[in-house]
């Protein structure tokens, strides 16, 4: 089964303060983030664990030389207060946004236009690509809401003459008094395949592939000359399905992991050349494309499984068919809440010294997916049955 969000959306005309990002679509996000900043806890875990450690052996060691009667307590906050200040001063830097150019594909969905509008507002010159520039009022809402220095194009991450001519637009429309070069590369370009394996076409699948990693491993050779002149970087959307087994999402699940895994390769082959690379796992409700339109997924589904052959209907049955579909519900009804992700985004493009993996998930996805990562299969299953 295949998702991809129509590319005609809408702006919400909701009051300014309590603006809310809705899957129909807008480029505006004042909500109040659902989630604790992860990315600054993952940086401050393992030097308070350094501290305590610390601060264990040194008081031994003084008490033991009768030296000092300090006990570890004591010297557990010194420690902590010390390294927390230095962190927070490490985390906060940031680099001026003036000057610098910045690349963001797949600007038909919403999360990537928010991320546009905010970038642009900083005072970055922002390239929003479309797949589908031609008539799109997405674009042409973009374009009415950021100032001058905000330039669209059209982008196809699977054409490579589109990648090429991306490369050259870019090129020639970097601010004249700023930096030589590409300072991002964002890749939110993300298209879903849904369905159990055996349910999804083949060809479906190859181009879930194809624009999720070829498509973005492409464009990353392309853009790199670019990016290498400034010791910019490149950020990849994925989601919190890398890590977590979820059927009906197979797929997408192999997609998002395979993104993880060339993102990570990616960051030791660029770093001799001071170039970052971030991946943003994002929550499973606001990853790229995650919406699902209520009528045309029942649409594919009733496609897909008019495809099946009779063995494979017998074997399944409707009701379980139906029950499958009926579990990615809570994936497309409700508001979506991007104020997380986008705040990721705009850290790993902003920020000195940006983290590696940003996880801008809720409480109860962070700590799924700590148990699947971290403890034993047999216990993820018992508590997350599938």
């Amino acid at each position: 089964m295949q998702s991809n969000q129509p590319n005609k959306r809408r702006e919400s005309h909701t009051p300014a303060v309590k603006r809310r990002m809705s899957r129909h679509g807008s480029v505006l996000i004042e909500t109040a983030p659902r989630e604790l900043p992860w990315d600054l806890i993952d940086r401050l875990l393992v030097p308070i664990i350094c501290c305590h450690a610390a601060a264990i052996l040194i008081s031994g060691a003084l008490n033991l030389l009768r030296i000092s009667q300090v006990s570890a307590f004591v010297l557990f906050i010194l420690f902590t207060i010390l390294t927390v200040s230095g962190a927070l001063i490490y985390h906060s830097l940031k680099i001026s946004p003036l000057g610098k150019a910045v690349l963001i594909t797949g600007c038909e969905s919403p999360l990537a236009r928010s991320l546009a509008k905010r970038l642009d507002d900083l005072g970055f010159t922002v390239f929003a690509a479309f797949k589908q520039l031609q008539d799109s009022d997405d674009a042409t809402m973009l374009k009415a809401v950021s100032s001058g220095r905000l330039r669209l194009l059209q982008l196809n991450v699977t054409s490579e003459v589109e990648m090429l001519e991306a490369s050259l637009f870019v090129t020639e429309n970097l601010p004249t008094d700023g930096e030589p070069g590409l300072w991002a590369l964002i890749h939110c370009d993300l298209w879903c395949a849904l369905g159990e394996l055996e349910w999804v076409p083949f060809p479906v699948m190859r181009k879930s592939f194809d624009i999720n990693v070829l498509g973005a491993s492409r464009l990353t050779q392309v853009m790199l000359p670019l990016i290498r002149r400034t010791n910019g970087r490149v950020v990849f959307l994925s989601s919190a399905l890398a890590h977590l087994p979820s059927p009906v999402r197979g797929v997408q699940c192999a997609t998002q992991a395979a993104i993880e895994g060339l993102a990570s390769c990616l960051r030791h082959e660029l770093k001799p050349r001071n170039v970052g690379v971030s991946i943003i796992c994002a929550s499973e409700f606001a990853a790229g494309n995650a919406w699902l339109d209520d009528k045309d997924m029942r649409e594919q589904a009733k496609e897909m499984w008019a495809s099946l052959s009779e063995e494979q209907k017998e074997t399944y049955g409707e009701d379980y068919f139906e029950q499958a579909i009926r579990s990615l519900e809570p994936y497309y009804r409700g508001d979506g809440d991007f104020h997380s992700t986008i705040r990721a985004m705009t850290d790993a493009i902003t920020r000195t010294f940006p983290m590696f993996r940003y996880t801008p998930l809720t409480r109860y996805e962070k700590l799924k997916t700590i148990i699947a990562e971290h403890l034993p299969n047999p216990l993820y299953e018992m508590l997350y049955k599938a």
